[in-house]
C-alpha cells in the first residue's frame, strides 16, 4: 500500500492510529488493504497538504464519496471551518511575502534608481 501510494507505512499506521485509515486484519495479524484505501490515502495527503490536522480530516473524510476532491452535497457543515481555514492560510501566505520582501531588501544591493 505504501508503495502504490507514494507513502510510508509508517505513515499508513499513523493514519490507522487516527482512525482515519482502517484496513482489515488477516488471520495472521497482517493489514489488507482493499482497493478503496487508495483513495482515502490519497484524499489524507492531499488535506495533510493543504494544511488540515488530522482530527479535521477525521470529519472531511466521510464527505469525500469516491475519488473526487469535491465535498458530498450532505456535508455543508464543513464548508464554514474550511472557508476559515482558507482566510487563516492566507493571512499566513501574506506575512511570508512580507517576510520575503523584507529579506529581498537586505540581500540585494540597492540599485542606482534607488
Amino acid at each position: 500500500m505504501a508503495r502504490r501510494t507514494g507513502t510510508t507505512p509508517r505513515a499508513l499506521r499513523y493514519y490507522e492510529e487516527q482512525t482515519l485509515l482502517e484496513p482489515r486484519r488477516t488471520a495472521s495479524g497482517y493489514r489488507d488493504y482493499d482497493e478503496r484505501s487508495i483513495d482515502v490515502v490519497r484524499h489524507i495527503q492531499l488535506l495533510l497538504s493543504a494544511g488540515l490536522g488530522t482530527s479535521v480530516i477525521a470529519e472531511i473524510l466521510p464527505c469525500i464519496p469516491d475519488d473526487t476532491t469535491t465535498l458530498a452535497p450532505t456535508c455543508p457543515e464543513l464548508l464554514t471551518g474550511l472557508e476559515g481555514e482558507r482566510l487563516r492560510i492566507n493571512a499566513v501566505i501574506d506575512e511570508l511575502v512580507a517576510a520575503r520582501a523584507v529579506l529581498d531588501r537586505l540581500i540585494s544591493p540597492p540599485t542606482a534608481a534607488d
